[in-house]
């Protein structure tokens, strides 16, 4: 905030519009923490009043920047004419968001009280809430609570209401859902279309999912952008049906512009989807000679592809071309090798990836530990010290090496007939406990130690 502090200083003006404007375009980005500074700038050092609904978003920057008791004791210590529909209905969120379903349901029943609950959005936040747990009667509930209360339900209410009765294994009224809210005049969107088309689809009934298919594209508005043409790529190849996925690729090169990485990521996970290998090149090339952004995922979905067919050479050859554009790759791209080299049985090119795992950033860089005893095994069995060294380097490395590991190097070296002077104090440098089975190992091994 200093720069706005110096912007005061120097006797400029701001105003409380374009501040709120800032802090709106802060949380669209996601920056809730900066969002949040600012919010509390404008209390703190500009003196502004907050208006109910600056309460409630600075209610819910709060909960993401601070965590939940922290949006509690803000709601709690709010004046009582700020406890609002809006504020209520953000701590709504906020408990709904974090899954605390007995508070939610608690404030929710309070603002039934206060006749502050017959709005859609805090039964959507619930209804949401009961799906994600995995509770569909209670969705189910709350939706014929809803119609007591002569709350119009919105696409939001359709789609989770759909979702409920499908988990249910209530197809039919998946499509009554549908029927009452067409018939009633609800507006229904795109994505009411999508989630009807997913089930369906889920359900095996493919012709039914085809046809919400359609429906979906005839309510395609220009402001929806290219998110339902990537969400209609995805669902066609999930039915099989790579003529449709072709076709809205073609419609989406010549509606928009530029073709962004998402609309390439979810071209490519379709043609994954379907396994043409040879389209996929053809997008993937495309791609890399008019991408503005590298963006690792799609470089990822090419290796999967690859790795799937085979062609494990082809998958290192695409990360190889990836180093020389600058780019570097993930957890996932190791993953994807390790996985692949371990089914095989090339566990010495699986090595070179657990190598590769420990060049990633601290947070990023982790190994299954459900992993480490194939490769234990391997070691010993085919008596490579070296490899088994190696493997030892990375655990270290990985802040994972412990007395399993070293019981398994200490046997390998056994098992090879070779010896080492080094390696108590190397345990111990490690800080791993020298228990009675390594104890034994080392003195077979000839260091008996002090």
């Amino acid at each position: 905030m200093a720069v706005l502090n110096k912007w005061l200083r120097e006797g400029r003006e701001t105003r409380s519009v374009d501040l709120e404007r800032y802090v709106k375009e802060l949380r669209r980005y996601k920056r809730h923490s900066h969002a949040l500074e600012l919010m509390d700038w404008m209390v703190h050092t500009k003196g502004m009043n907050m208006s109910y609904t600056n309460h409630a978003i600075r209610l819910d920057l709060i909960y993401k920047v601070r965590g939940i008791e922290a949006a509690e004791k803000y709601f709690d210590g709010l004046p009582e004419p700020a406890k609002n529909h809006r504020t209520y209905g953000a701590l709504l969120n906020c408990y709904c968001s974090s899954k605390k379903e007995e508070k939610a349901t608690d404030l929710y029943r309070k603002m039934d009280e206060l006749g502050i609950s017959s709005s859609t959005l805090p039964i959507n936040n619930l209804m949401s809430l009961y799906m994600k747990l995995g509770q569909h009667k209670k969705v189910c509930s709350l939706f014929e609570e809803m119609k007591e209360k002569n709350v119009k339900p919105d696409n939001l209410t359709c789609c989770i209401l759909m979702t409920s009765c499908a988990a249910l294994n209530k197809i039919d009224d998946v499509e009554q859902v549908l029927k009452e809210m067409e018939e009633k005049g609800g507006v229904l969107g795109w994505s009411a279309y999508s989630t009807l088309a997913s089930i369906y689809q889920s359900a095996g009934l493919v012709e039914k999912a085809e046809s919400a298919l359609k429906k979906l594209e005839g309510l395609v508005q220009d402001r929806d952008g290219r998110q339902p043409f990537d969400f209609l790529m995805s669902l066609y190849a999930s039915v099989g049906n790579l003529s449709e996925v072709k076709r809205v690729w073609g419609v989406v090169k010549d509606t928009f512009p530029k073709v962004t990485n998402t609309s390439y990521f979810s071209m490519l996970q379709a043609l994954l989807k379907l396994n043409d290998a040879d389209y996929m090149k053809q997008v993937f090339e495309e791609w890399e000679s008019n991408h503005e952004c590298y963006d690792v995922k799609l470089t990822n979905v090419m290796t999967r592809a690859h790795l799937r067919n085979g062609m494990a050479k082809e998958a290192e050859q695409l990360w190889e071309k990836a180093k020389e554009m600058g780019a570097c790759f993930d957890s996932k791209t190791c993953e994807l090798f390790l996985d692949h080299y371990m089914g095989t049985g090339d566990m010495k090119s699986a090595l070179n990836w657990v190598e590769n795992v420990t060049k990633l950033p601290k947070k990023a860089g982790k190994l299954d530990p459900d992993k480490v005893p194939k490769f234990s095994k391997y070691f010993e069995e085919q008596k490579d010290v070296q490899g088994a060294e190696r493997f030892c380097s990375c655990l270290r490395a990985l802040g994972c090496i412990d007395g399993k590991a070293y019981e398994s190097l200490l046997r390998t070296y056994l098992a090879a007939g070779e010896t080492s002077r080094s390696l108590r104090q190397q345990i111990k440098d490690d800080k791993v406990e020298i228990c009675y089975d390594i104890g034994k190992l080392l003195k077979r091994l000839g260091d008996k130690g002090q």
